[in-house]
Parts: C-alpha cells; structure tokens; sequence
C-alpha cells in the first residue's frame, strides 16, 4: 500500500451520539418543545444532551463533516437500520441546529459513498450492506469483520501445494517452479459471499499448514502463521483495479454477466523483508466496499 493511505471506517471520536440514538429510536418524532425541553416522549425523562451539542462549533473540522460522520455512526451502530429511512431534512436541520446546506453536502457524501441511496419522491434510505470495510494488508478479513459487527465465514475452494508459475514465484523471492502453498477461499459476511480471496505463501515457512481444518469459517490465515508459525507481517503493498467478473466468479459471488468487480492484489513483509504471502482478492462490487482516507501530512491516518 502506498505510504500515507489506509482505508477503513470514519468513526467520529467527537460527536456525543447519544441524542442521535433517542431521535432516531423515538421515530424521528420530537417536537419543538421537546426540542427545547430535552425530553423524549417514549422516555419521559430529560435527555442528556440538547440538540446543538451534536456538533461542535469549535473543532476544526467542517459542520458538514460532523453531521456525516455522526450518520455514518449511526447507521454502522444500527440506530439505522439497513434499508431504514433517514430523517427528512427539516428534521436533520433541527436535530444538529444547522442549516440546510450544511445537511445536503452530508448527505451527498454518504449518497456518493454508497451508504445511503435516494429514492425519488420517496426520500433517503440506508443502503444495504452500505459498510465500509478497512483494507490493511497486515489485518485478515476474520479481524475486519469482526471489528465492523459481522460474523465472518468462507467456504473453502482449493487448498493443496503447487509448482509456483513464474507471476506467483517472482514477488515471492522464489525460484519459478519453488512448491508453494495455494489456499483459495470464498469469503463470507453474515452467510453472504462477498470476496473470493486466494493467497500464496512459501510452502518450506509453513510446514503442516494444510494439515489444518480448513473448512472451518472464522478460521484466520495471519493468526494461524503468528501463533504457530512465528511468521508476523510487518509491512505490505496494495495494488486495487478493476475488471470484469469470470463465469466463475460471478457464480460464486451472485453477480449477473456482464460484472464489474474490484479486485485487490497484496503481499506481505516480515521484518527482514521476507515475502509472508501474496494475496489476490475479486471483491463483490456493493456487498464489500472500500473506504480510503488521505492525511495531508502523508502519515497513515488510523480510525
């Protein structure tokens, strides 16, 4: 991956989610005087926070900025469900006491994200499956959705020792033909095929890998190689494209062909710069998103 980027979820550190939570489980319904009282009917007791301290107006960041990410939390903490309609924007003006500009250009992030979609006439709904994952190469997938509220799971492809070709061996420090250890798994959120991931790894580091139960669906490839192997990853590089789905692909992720597909190639360092494995991942193009974020400085920013 290149230095100064990672990817993963925005999470608000500053906005007090509290009220949020009451409004929405209340139904978005509270009136002026309850508005300006604190109270909440389904409650019947004073609120903890009022209405202005869902933003604050003296950080840094942007209005708009704070409204995205207290949505955004929100919809992850399932205080909005999938599928859920949002407030109307009357009531978002209301609910963080900011105007309607400051709401539209919120709400425009999380459209262009993909987090919420807008039904004509109708309103904004959350999207499903609208979570945005990290994608750190030294961080497995079993982690990942673990960290987001998921239940991962994979089901196994193929898992047996092979002659390395020349394009797996070469970023491997191999010699072409060298046995590696090819392990293929279609990766699942929730019981739902999002990712089919295949790594590479030296077949000589990891004598007895395959001897594993591999059909087991939490099982983590990166724990099985620092708790039995002694083998730690401690840097990586992440190449992201895109293309179209094979027959095969699309199958097995429930896409219909023609399909775009976002595919992820990544290898892995130890800290003698040992190549640890080389990984290729076919991402279902709405059920397994990306967030990327950038930090001016250059430094990898962490959420």
């Amino acid at each position: 991956m290149a230095p100064g980027y990672t990817l993963g979820l925005v999470i608000s550190s500053h906005v007090n989610m509290d009220f949020v939570e009451n409004y929405v489980e209340s139904g978005c319904k509270m009136t002026a005087k309850e508005r300006g009282t604190g109270l909440n009917k389904r409650q019947e007791r004073p609120l903890s926070i009022m209405p202005q301290s869902l933003v604050d107006r003296e950080d840094p960041r942007p209005l708009h900025k704070q409204v995205y990410e207290a949505l955004l939390t929100s919809i992850r903490n399932g205080k909005l469900p999938l599928r859920g309609k949002l407030p109307s924007e009357r009531e978002l003006v209301d609910l963080f006491d900011v105007s309607r500009i400051t709401i539209r250009h919120a709400i425009r992030e999380l459209v262009q994200q993909g987090v919420v979609t807008s039904q004509p006439g109708k309103g904004l709904y959350v999207a499903e499956h609208s979570g945005g994952f990290e994608l750190q190469v030294l961080k497995s997938f079993t982690a990942t959705a673990i960290s987001n509220g998921r239940v991962p799971g994979h089901r196994l492809i193929e898992a047996r020792v092979l002659r390395a070709p020349l394009e797996i061996s070469r970023p491997l420090f191999l010699p072409p033909g060298a046995d590696v250890v090819v392990l293929s798994r279609l990766r699942l959120l929730d019981e739902i095929p999002v990712v089919i991931q295949t790594d590479w790894l030296p077949a000589a580091r990891v004598p007895g890998l395959l001897d594993l139960d591999w059909t087991v669906g939490n099982r983590s490839l990166y724990a099985e190689l620092r708790q039995h192997h002694h083998i730690h990853p401690s840097r990586g590089q992440t190449t992201l494209s895109a293309r179209l789905a094979s027959a095969d692909e699309a199958e097995m992720l429930g896409l219909h062909s023609p399909a775009a597909v976002l595919t992820v190639d990544q290898i892995a360092f130890d800290n003698r710069n040992r190549p640890v494995n080389l990984t290729a991942l076919v991402h279902h193009p709405q059920r397994y998103p990306l967030t990327l974020a950038q930090s001016e400085t250059g430094d990898i920013a962490q959420y």
